[in-house]
């Protein structure tokens, strides 16, 4: 299978989806996407592709109407996106994004997580380019979908790779087609299971059980944050 799949396994094995870490972090998600551009779905792409996400997860509508209120509240949180580059155990590799509306706070809670635990915090851009950012969608395969045919319809919109497994297709192109990519699935009608921006690793690395379970309790502890968005890896 191509680097596309290999994104699907490692998602799949991502420690925050348990719904005690998840369903706060795609809140934010929904919320940053409805003080943006206006809470009703129908007339705002990132807070339906939000509302797609925290769904993909079974987050309750109730949760998701009520991430939608407060931001369209008079006392919504301000929030900025902050990314981190760090260096854990063994030499990993870990980019870290982050939303938050204490940027002091993040930052000194961020750099706790990684000299606590065996690595540091590396300056802004020294890791960026060992990473490929991606749009990465997702979708069930209708039983008379062609994709070839599909795939053709979609290379004017940045498509870069369309693979099938088990009845699920995952789509792959340029983050910068994010936006092209997802208008041409609602315009042909196909109703997505996920549309998210993933940082790839262009080179992964082979780690040892032991040593990824050292990594493992810097990972667990960032993405046990409550600033932090998404943790990437070079794990292979």
């Amino acid at each position: 299978m191509g680097r596309a799949f290999e994104y699907r396994k490692a998602a799949k094995m991502k420690r925050w989806g348990a719904m005690s870490r998840v369903f706060p972090k795609l809140a934010k998600a929904i919320e940053i996407a409805a003080k943006a551009g206006g809470g009703d779905p129908e007339m705002n792409s990132a807070l339906r592709t939000a509302i797609l996400n925290a769904k993909a997860e079974n987050m309750p509508k109730t949760n998701i109407d009520a991430a939608i209120k407060r931001a369209t509240g008079k006392d919504a949180a301000n929030y900025t996106d902050v990314n981190f580059e760090g260096k854990g155990p063994h030499g990993v590799l870990v980019f870290v994004e982050t939303a938050t509306d204490n940027n002091t706070r993040t930052v000194a809670n961020v750099k706790m997580h990684f000299n606590k635990n065996g690595g540091q915090v590396v300056p802004t851009g020294s890791l960026e380019f060992f990473f490929d950012r991606k749009a990465i969608f997702e979708f069930n395969k209708p039983e008379d979908m062609d994709l070839e045919e599909l795939e053709l319809e979609l290379i004017d919109a940045g498509l870069e790779e369309i693979e099938e497994e088990d009845g699920v297709v995952l789509v792959t192109a340029e983050y910068t087609d994010f936006g092209t990519l997802n208008k041409a699935f609602e315009d042909l009608g196909i109703e997505l299971t996920k549309a998210e921006l993933k940082r790839i690793p262009n080179n992964p690395q082979e780690f040892t059980e032991e040593q990824q379970e050292e990594i493992g309790k810097l990972l667990e502890k960032l993405e046990d944050d409550d600033d932090v968005q998404a943790v990437y890896t070079n794990i292979a």
